[in-house]
């Protein structure tokens, strides 16, 4: 009834969608830091975009199957292998019970998820079953824990023989060229730092979390000081520190800021910073508003499309 973790990860958790509607009494959204690879696979398994998945980093758990389960792995590729079979990430897979899942081999990313036909039997907190370490919520899970199925569901006969098309798939990197849109005091930049926003690299640095990516890089500098009351951020929202450095706010951001907004990361391209490792490099791409919402507009037509397709398989 259940999955076992045999072997801790360094860091594994639950995650859904996060919990978007109270940010305006302080309490943060959460959830998965690649929420697109979450989506995905919960469609590819006929579930419900937001049920509650496993969020792995390397080196990873080694998981034990307590029962039949029908999978599907998205995100970061870690070499899974299902028994001594490997296995491929974005298409179903039958783990049957006694399975061992382990992943011996980080390939490229940072994050991979798992989702099983029917979901997880979770508790849930306003809603989400997201696990917010540094508010209390929810654990990392370590040897010996069991992670239940939802015991509803069961296993349709089917070939299973579809996957996720190449055309929905970010274009993961360790050195993306990720898009943004402008924010509120992207022109308090001086006309050089903005040109070095625009053309230069940034590194991630090794303390970075899920509450925020730190980059390092070429410092910039405001036209004058700027004294702001703190206003609200967002998943992506890029601030300035006094330093000159830059952070990125990822899943796990508080919900106010008082330092300078100088972009928001496009929607549609917050996996691939999502799946950044220390070290990595990120270059930006500024872009309309209207573009990012275009660009997101036709990703969800996509997996509309998705969802259709699963349902007539």
């Amino acid at each position: 009834m259940s999955i076992s973790i045999l072997k801790s990860g360094i860091l594994t958790t639950l995650q859904d969608l996060g919990r978007n509607d109270f940010r305006r009494f302080g309490i943060n959204s959460g959830g998965a830091m690649d929420r697109h690879a979450a989506r995905l696979i919960n469609i590819l398994l006929g579930n419900r975009q937001a049920e509650a998945v496993l969020e792995m980093h390397f080196p990873a758990p080694v998981l034990e199957f307590e029962k039949d389960a029908l999978i599907a792995l998205g995100g970061a590729d870690f070499s899974a292998k299902l028994n001594e079979k490997s296995i491929e990430n974005w298409r179903p897979f039958l783990a049957n019970k006694g399975d061992r899942l382990s992943f011996p081999e980080r390939k490229s990313g940072a994050r991979i998820y798992l989702a099983v036909a029917g979901g997880f039997e979770t508790e849930k907190w306003l809603g989400s079953a997201s696990a917010n370490l540094r508010a209390g919520i929810g654990k990392a899970l370590k040897q010996g824990d069991e992670v239940f199925f939802n015991s509803k569901f069961k296993i349709q006969n089917s070939k299973f023989n579809y996957r996720v098309s190449n055309s929905l798939l970010p274009r993961y990197s360790n050195f993306p060229t990720v898009r943004v849109t402008a924010g509120a005091e992207f022109d308090a930049l001086t006309a050089l730092s903005a040109e070095t926003f625009l053309k230069n690299s940034f590194a991630i640095t090794p303390d970075s979390d899920r509450m925020g990516f730190r980059l390092v890089g070429e410092p910039l500098y405001l036209l004058e000081e700027v004294r702001l009351v703190s206003s609200a951020v967002n998943f992506g929202t890029i601030q300035l520190l006094p330093d000159g450095q830059m952070i990125i706010l990822m899943a796990d951001h508080q919900t106010t800021g008082g330092y300078p907004r100088l972009a928001h990361i496009a929607e549609i391209d917050l996996p691939l910073v999502a799946q950044l490792n220390a070290n990595d490099k990120i270059y930006f791409k500024l872009i309309s508003t209207r573009q990012a919402e275009d660009l997101i507009i036709q990703r969800e037509k996509d997996l509309s499309l998705l969802k259709t397709a699963v349902k007539l398989s």
